[in-house]
């Protein structure tokens, strides 16, 4: 009789079995038709290697409106959202995180700027950067982030340079028509903090130590696909310690607990 997969092993295997849903190339479609890859340096995608763990991004994006890019990768490409106003460490506060194409796992050193005209023109930073990990009871952490985007629940552990600890995005119900709109929530644990505004506290690359008006001014990061050392999305330089294995206790009151509280009436 085979002995059953144990849940430590599924953890194991989380990355390779998350890219095994769905190949890049279509997930991609719409990164892809958006842009002209012989005029921006952004990557077409689909050579990144497989990987143990879960990388993220946030990249600080001066296109038409500054807003934080989110991006959070699954099933081999980078599940990605918009964030006006950037992550907040209150757990009191509820970020208006509107959904976007996905993009492939090589965006993730992106630094640089997109031409004028383009799609999304203007300057990116790498303003964090990391591994994420599942923040929810399955035993099974693939499929637990798939159920999770799936209903709109979306819990997961950040283990980056300057944000940590457990987040959720919460799908709003009443969506008007356009980019999926989701709340980005800090829950309330070890790593949240009250009051503070870390979007505005930190201005430079996590990458290069380079301010917005740096990095537009200056020589920008090209991207070399076949770098193996930059396959995974994340760039070189002082790395992220591993990821957290298990959700973090959160107590009553956050304005998650408040939202989910409300959508279960």
């Amino acid at each position: 009789m085979p002995k059953k997969t144990t849940a430590r092993k599924k953890s194991a295997t989380a990355a390779g079995s998350a890219k095994q849903a769905s190949g890049p190339p279509e997930a991609l479609s719409e990164y892809r038709r958006k842009r002209d890859f012989s005029r921006t340096a952004e990557p077409e995608g689909g050579s990144a290697r497989a990987s143990q763990t879960l990388a993220f991004v946030i990249q600080k994006h001066a296109a038409s409106h500054l807003h934080y890019d989110l991006r959070l990768e699954l099933d081999g490409v980078m599940k990605s959202w918009a964030v006006p106003k950037g992550p907040s460490l209150d757990p009191a506060v509820k970020r208006l995180a509107m959904q976007v194409e996905d993009h492939p796992i090589e965006y993730n050193t992106f630094e640089g700027t997109i031409p004028k005209g383009e799609y999304g023109g203007g300057t990116v930073m790498l303003w964090d950067r990391g591994t994420y990990s599942y923040g929810g009871t399955n035993p099974d952490p693939v499929e637990g982030l798939r159920g999770g985007l799936k209903k709109g629940d979306f819990k997961f552990i950040l283990n980056g340079k300057r944000l940590k600890g457990s987040w959720a995005l919460v799908r709003m119900r009443n969506e008007s028509t356009g980019k999926p709109q989701w709340l980005l929530i800090k829950h309330k644990d070890e790593h949240a903090q009250p009051g503070s505004d870390v979007a505005t506290e930190h201005i430079t690359s996590v990458a290069t130590g380079r301010t917005m008006e740096e990095i537009a001014g200056g020589k920008s990061r090209v991207w070399h696909s076949n770098r193996s050392d930059r396959s995974k999305g994340v760039p070189s330089g002082d790395e992220p310690g591993p990821a957290a294995k298990s959700p973090v206790k959160k107590s009553a009151g956050s304005a998650y607990e408040r939202l989910m509280a409300k959508r279960s009436r």
